[in-house]
This record gives C-alpha cells, structure tokens and sequence, in this order.
C-alpha cells in the first residue's frame, strides 16, 4: 500500500511559519538579553545599596562610641537589627578590627569571626564583593569605623545573591508577559497578512507559483497571436513577442510602463486600445498588416487595466478579396454561359434557315469583340497578373451593366516591375479602385469607368507606376476628401460585411511601398483615383513610353461595349 506524501505548505503557510518563528526567536532573546541586563543591573544596585548603608552606619557616631565601650554588642546589636529593618538589607555586621562579631541577624554568631575579606577595609578603604558566608552567597560592602585616624571597628552591610535573583525573576515574569503578548499581536497580524496572501497566491506552494510562471513564460513566448495588457492608467503592463511583431514594437526595446499612446500606432487603433467599452472583432489597420482587435476591460468595482489580443489576417483579408473576385468572375461566367448558349441557339436556327452566312457573321462578330478586347488588354498590360485581373473585372462590370474601360494609352511592361512590388499588392491597390469604381458607377445613365496604366520617368522623383481609375458616379464629396481611406468610412449603406475597408486597403499597400494616393473631380463627371508608385532600377526610365492624360483625357479605348 502506498502512502500519499504530505502536500507541501502553501507558500503563505510557509512564510507565516517563518515569521512565527522569527518572531519568537527576537522575542525570546530580547527576552534572555533583557533577564541578563536587569540582573546585572540588580547586583550594581544592590552593591550601591550595600555601600551607602555600611558607611551610613560607620559614620554613625553612636557607632564609633560603642566600639570604645566595654561591651558593644550589647549596645551595637538593636541598633543593626533596626538598620536592617528600616533600608531592606540582609545583614548589617559590626566586628572589632580583628574581625570578631559585635552583631549579627542570628545572634549564635555573634563572637565568631567574620566570613570575608577584611584586609583593605583595615587599611581605611571601603570596597564591595560577593561572598559566602553564614547566611549564604550575598552581595555585600565592607567599610572601616574611624575615630581620629584609627580604624576602631569594621561594618559590613549586604544583600543576599537570592533576593537579588528573585529581584530579576520577578521582573523577568513581567517581561515574559509582555513578550508573549507581543509574540501572540505578531502571530495575529502574520496569520492576517498571510491569509490575504494565500487568498492571492490561491494556496499554491513556492513549487507551484514557480512552475506556474514557467508556462505562463512558455506560453507567452509560444502564442503566435499578439497579447497586449495595459494598467489602469493605460501603460503597457505586458506584451508578448506576437504583439510586438504585429504593432511593429522592435524586440530589444523596453516599452513596459509607457503608455500605449506613444507607441506611435494609427489613431483609429490607439482608440480602441484607450476604449473604455470591450471591442469585439474590430478590423484596424496598421502600416503594412490587417489587425482583428479585441479588449476586455479588467473591473473589480474600478477600471484595473484591459486585456488585449491581436490577430493578423492580412493574409485572410487578401484571400477574401481574392474569393470575392473569384465569385464575381464565377457569376460573370455563369451569365456569359447564359448568354452564349442564347447566341448558339440563334446560330443554330439561322443555319435551319438557310441562312448559313447570317450565321457566320453573328457568330463571329462577338468572337472578334472579345478577341480584340484580350488583345488589347494583354498588349497594354503585359504583367499576366493584372491582366487576368483588368479581363476578369471587365466581365464582372458588364454583367453589373458597368462599361470598363481600359485606355489606349496603357502600357506596362512586367519587366519594369521590380521585385519589391509583387503582384498581390498591384491586385490589392487595382482591384480595390475598380470595384469601388464599378459600385459608383451603377445605375448611372452611362455607367462607365475607365482604368488607365501606366509607367514614366519623373525627372525629380525618378521612374513611377501610374495608376488612374475613375468613375461617371456622383463623385467625392471635397469635404470627404481626406475621410474615403479611412477605415469604416463610407458613404454607402453598411452591408452584412461591413464597409469603408477596401480604399482602407489600397491606402495601406501604397503608404508601404513609398507611393501617393489622391483622389478628384473626373473630367466628365466622378471620382478620379490616381496612384503613384516608385520604380526602383535606373534602367526603366530607358524603356518608358510617354504616357497620356488617362481617363480625363477621354482618348479612344476599346471596351467590351465597342462594336
């Protein structure tokens, strides 16, 4: 049968045994110094008291008179056994010079020597010591009685080395009891102090508290997700390696302690973190990723500090805007099958008519338009990317009766492109003014939008990618100019998803590869949104062909509504 071991103390059962027993240990040895002090202090008075009684009794001239006498015991011994009576002390022995005994608390003895030294008080001095005799161990002083320069007695006065101890016992009871009462004032508060600490450490052990901050460490460290706890007073109280990489925070700097304002982060995102209220799955936007927010406020009857985690879907939103594309051409292609079965039967039925040229014509006359706008495309837009892209948005505007226009005076060459824009990004900056493009323009009389791309040599600034998209829509209001990037702006009714994220999106690519986005007034009539990004490599200025105005231009273009 195995035995279970004792569970270890808790660490607050620990740190109030400690302190009991440090605390009875400080006790018991004031306790023994202040025993010891008092004692020492007890004989010192009681040799004072020896002292001043002896000589008060030498000086006594009734004294000096009975030891000239024929019998001075007779005279002298009263007169002791009152002193002794009247100052509190054990004996008071008057003797001849030869140390014979004229008085004494047990008159057997008087007549016997005295027990002691008598030497010095012989030569005229007066001295104390503690010494054996008769009545036992005792403190006493021994002084000479003078008359005319002769020592014509001695008188020796003490106090009993038991009455002095019981002197110090009495007050060692005393302090014993303050000391316990002490002893048990400490016990209470430590046992109070310690109750409160165990309440906070939950009753774990040193052990447990330890191994609990390993993995709390580990799990700091492991957690790929950002964690971010502020103070009451919104300083940064933790933060681990997945927060710092997320709010761009580089590791060796010590940000703990310095309010969250100062981390220099977006406005829109230092609101949320200084938000009173919780945020639940808040998109925000830093320089180069997409942030899912969330905080909870930490109360006990006061604000405390927030909990904070931070969740990177820069790639999940690049993915979703890639689905949503990807659904918009799957049910362009869904229409255009629609559509070209219409246009088959048509062609079969002529060809049952008879009328085999009619149908050849029909036929290939969509096929030339088609052809001739892939062409177009693939000529002016060579990166096969946005290519693919500016194909697949064409089909998605006209199914949404949208014109998408790209202008004859596009070229881009993807051998201009330097390795530091990828695609991705172009798809992001592009594919976002397209469709915001293609949303303003709906339901207009000429719904049309027209997308122009290009590169030039800037003298100053170097080479550039020219992006312009605008719209027949109603425009941007110039009030609203310096609000449209902004994330959760929007002018338009909220959808399931949510909106103002997309020109939130193409402002964050362009900032992060150095470029401008502004947008205007069309010139028929719209918005106008223009990016410009630089081109690293000095040998693009050397391939570059001169570009057009763009869409204000109004040049020709061919789009999938020319015949």
């Amino acid at each position: 049968m195995r035995i279970p071991l004792p569970r270890p103390r808790s660490l607050a059962g620990q740190l109030f045994a400690v302190q009991a027993v440090l605390l009875a240990v400080v006790v018991a040895g004031y306790a023994l110094f202040t025993y010891v002090s008092d004692r020492g202090q007890a004989e010192e008075a009681a040799r004072r008291q020896a002292m001043a009684v002896a000589r008060a009794v030498s000086d006594a001239p009734s004294v000096r008179s009975a030891a000239r006498g024929a019998d001075p015991s007779a005279e002298l011994q009263p007169y002791a056994v009152r002193v002794m009576r009247d100052t509190g002390v054990d004996f008071v022995t008057i003797m001849d010079p030869g140390g014979i005994r004229w008085t004494h608390p047990d008159e057997e003895q008087i007549g016997r020597r005295f027990r002691g030294h008598i030497a010095r008080a012989l030569r005229g001095e007066s001295f104390t010591e503690t010494y054996t005799g008769t009545l036992g161990p005792s403190v006493r002083a021994v002084t000479p009685v003078e008359d005319g320069g002769e020592v014509v007695g001695l008188v020796s006065a003490g106090i009993k080395v038991e009455v002095i101890s019981e002197r110090a016992r009495e007050q060692l009871t005393a302090l014993v009891g303050v000391a316990a009462g002490a002893l048990a004032l400490g016990a209470v508060g430590t046992y109070v102090i310690n109750a409160r600490l165990r309440r906070h450490t939950h009753g774990m052990n040193a052990t447990e508290l330890s191994r609990m901050h390993d993995y709390h460490q580990a799990a700091l460290h492991a957690v790929r997700e950002g964690l971010l706890m502020l103070d009451g007073r919104y300083r940064i109280a933790l933060i681990n390696d997945g927060g710092r990489e997320l709010l761009g925070v580089p590791a060796g700097q010590d940000v703990i302690g310095r309010p969250v304002a100062g981390l220099g982060l977006p406005a829109p995102l230092t609101g949320a973190l200084l938000a009173s209220e919780p945020r639940v799955d808040e998109v925000h936007l830093t320089a180069d990723r997409v942030l899912v927010v969330n905080t909870s406020p930490v109360s006990g009857g006061e604000h405390r500090g927030t909990v904070v985690t931070l969740r990177d879907v820069t790639e999940l939103q690049s993915l979703m805007g890639e689905l949503d594309s990807e659904r918009g051409f799957s049910q362009a292609l869904r229409s255009q099958a629609h559509e070209a079965a219409n246009r088959l039967h048509t062609v079969v039925s002529l060809i049952e008519l008879g009328r085999a040229e009619e149908a050849v014509e029909f036929a290939t006359a969509e096929l030339e338009l088609a052809q001739a706008l892939t062409d177009q495309v693939v000529a002016a837009v060579r990166e096969p990317v946005l290519a693919a892209l500016l194909l697949g948005k064409t089909a998605q505007a006209n199914e949404r009766g949208v014109e998408l226009v790209v202008t004859q005076d596009s070229r881009l060459d993807d051998r201009l492109l330097p390795d530091a824009l990828p695609a991705r990004d172009l798809v992001t900056i592009l594919g976002n003014l397209i469709d915001n493009a293609v949303d303003a323009a709906q339901g207009g009389v000429r719904a049309r939008v027209t997308v122009a791309a290009y590169t030039t040599g800037a003298e100053e600034a170097g080479p550039e990618l020219v992006l312009r998209v605008s719209d027949t829509g109603t425009g941007v209001d110039p009030a609203h100019a310096g609000l449209v990037f902004r994330r959760g702006f929007s002018t338009k009714p909220a959808g399931p998803g949510g909106r103002g994220l997309g020109l939130a999106l193409v402002r964050q690519a362009v900032h992060r590869h150095g470029g401008t986005l502004s947008v205007a007034e069309a010139a028929g009539g719209g918005a106008e949104f223009e990016v410009r990004l630089p081109l690293a490599g000095g040998d693009a200025a050397d391939t570059l062909c001169t570009p057009g105005t763009g869409a204000s231009a109004g040049r020709p273009a061919l789009s999938r509504g020319d015949a």
